[in-house]
């Protein structure tokens, strides 16, 4: 059956829809050899061969669903131009080619999904879903109650207002304070922004939940898959 490209992309869990948009009018997507451009333009994955930048995509027969505490250093994605090391790197003993729901910042840790599920993908990013995401965050200083408040209702970077928030101090320090920050959107770097805009220095950023997933105890570098009261959550929250 035919589909529209963006919605096979996304089901195969490389991008979102919209990224996979942005991915046919920059001509990396090609049905049959032929590069499209057009956002109207449908293919049967099961007769077509549709590649992006070169590489086939395929309909995952078996989906999995993995988290991954993200060390510091690498990049979420599964190559890089500039030769770096990428978060695949960390998860050799997976066969499947799987996706990382998202980014974090190559200097962020913490809590990373991975999957080959475009639905669970969606569900996860979709603002639609108003899904949690939790961080614990290191800044210079000691930020002021103040603008902390300002921060937590709202404050404007990139000429964008963001949406408000919650900021519990967790530690003060004497050269630097621990905060725990809990945004329900995911905009480019935007703590590391939001944080600027108010005179700290973000020194680390670590991700501890992403709605219903948990970091716990599991060691920085380290993967574990996801279990079945997880994905259930994750799937019916984005049905809402």
């Amino acid at each position: 059956m035919k589909e529209r490209l963006q919605k096979i992309i996304s089901r195969a869990g490389i991008a979102s829809r919209r990224k996979a948009e942005e991915l046919i009018i920059e001509g990396r997507v090609a049905v049959n050899n032929a590069i499209v451009l057009e956002l109207g333009t449908k293919a049967d994955i099961k007769k077509d061969k549709i590649t992006i930048d070169g590489e086939a995509i395929s309909s995952p027969e078996n989906k999995i669903y993995v988290l991954l505490n993200k060390p510091a250093g690498y990049i979420c994605s599964r190559l890089d131009p500039e030769d770096r090391p990428t978060v695949i790197d960390l998860l050799k003993d997976i066969d499947e080619r799987i996706f990382p729901v998202g980014r974090l910042d190559y200097d962020t840790e913490g809590l990373l999904v991975l999957t080959n599920d475009g639905d669970f993908s969606q569900a996860l990013q979709h603002p639609s879903s108003n899904i949690a995401r939790t961080y614990l965050v290191k800044v210079k200083e000691v930020p002021s109650t103040e603008n902390i408040i300002k921060l937590t209702n709202g404050i404007y970077v990139d000429n964008v207002k963001t949406n408000k928030c919650k900021i519990k101090v967790v530690n003060k320090l004497p050269k630097n304070t621990w905060l725990e920050v809990i945004l329900w959107e995911g905009r480019n770097r935007q703590i590391k922004k939001m944080f600027e805009t108010i005179g700290h220095r973000t020194l680390r950023i670590i991700r501890t939940e992403f709605g219903p997933i948990t970091l716990k105890n599991l060691p920085q570098g380290s993967h574990r898959f996801l279990n079945k009261k997880e994905i259930n959550e994750v799937k019916r929250i984005g049905k809402r």
